[in-house]
């Protein structure tokens, strides 16, 4: 019976993600809107395509050891939309952006199945804000600075130290909830039109004792003024959960597309 939930809200989780993408498309009009001549943000057709500020809308594929999928929709030329979910549903989030002068306020809501029967909900709102804005680019590396503050809750395993027989679990679930704050940066610098490297790296700590950390780089390839794949590897540690990874993406940028 519990599988059978679960595989239900797996369900569930795909078609409210995918769903909202594709019931905003539904209203989005085939025009671009016209760049304001007066502002001092850069109109995001005209940014680089890995820029973490650039709204558009865009799907992507990816895989690192699962299949991925990912989209954003722009409301408008500031505000956009973002999901993203792996092919069996254990790993989602969902979100949205709100671009600014000086940088970009982003909050996302994500869910992880972990082992042994462990789940990690997480709620975020923070910033991420590029340092060229204040005159600092140093050797053409464009470097975001990005805060905020977050909330975590679910559980983890620890193996059980009363199993007597084959008929206990190994692992029993202990419940943590943990509200605290984040520092983290992405940089990327164009090394010819086609191709950019990528490096980022953060910490988290909070309530409870909790702390984790991620770091990883990449490499970008501008296959048109649509595509592009890279290729990155990463790995983090919090009191959830740790883990290395190593993958590949590919992402289609649309022009123009936004709701009235």
């Amino acid at each position: 019976m519990k599988s059978l939930i679960t595989q239900k809200s797996g369900h569930f989780r795909v078609f409210a993600i995918f769903g909202l993408l594709s019931f905003s498309s539904l209203t989005v009009a085939q025009q671009s809107t016209p760049r304001d001549s007066n502002s001092e943000q850069p109109y995001s057709e005209e940014l680089h395509h890995e820029d973490p500020t650039k709204v558009i809308t865009k799907l992507g594929v990816g895989y690192n050891e699962q299949a991925t999928f990912s989209g954003s929709l722009s409301v408008d030329k500031t505000r956009k939309l973002n999901a993203k979910i792996n092919d069996d549903n254990s790993h989602w989030s969902i979100g949205g952006s709100w671009l600014f002068t000086k940088g970009i306020v982003n909050f996302s809501v994500r869910h992880n199945d972990l082992d042994h029967g462990a789940e990690k909900d997480g709620y975020s709102l923070g910033t991420s804000i590029p340092l060229s804005k204040f005159g600092f680019k140093p050797y053409d590396i464009q470097v975001f600075a990005m805060l905020g503050v977050s909330k975590n809750e679910g559980d983890f395993a620890i193996p059980n130290p009363d199993v007597s027989d084959e008929l206990e679990n190994d692992y029993i679930l202990m419940p943590n909830s943990s509200k605290g704050g984040y520092i983290s940066y992405f940089a990327f610098k164009p090394i010819s039109d086609k191709w950019t490297v990528m490096s980022f790296g953060g910490t988290s700590r909070g309530s409870e004792d909790y702390k984790g950390y991620w770091f990883g780089g990449g490499l970008s390839y501008k296959i048109d003024s649509h595509q592009s794949v890279n290729s990155y590897a990463f790995m983090w540690d919090d009191d959830f959960d740790a883990d290395e990874k190593i993958g590949l993406s590919y992402t289609y940028e649309f022009d123009g597309l936004f709701i009235k």
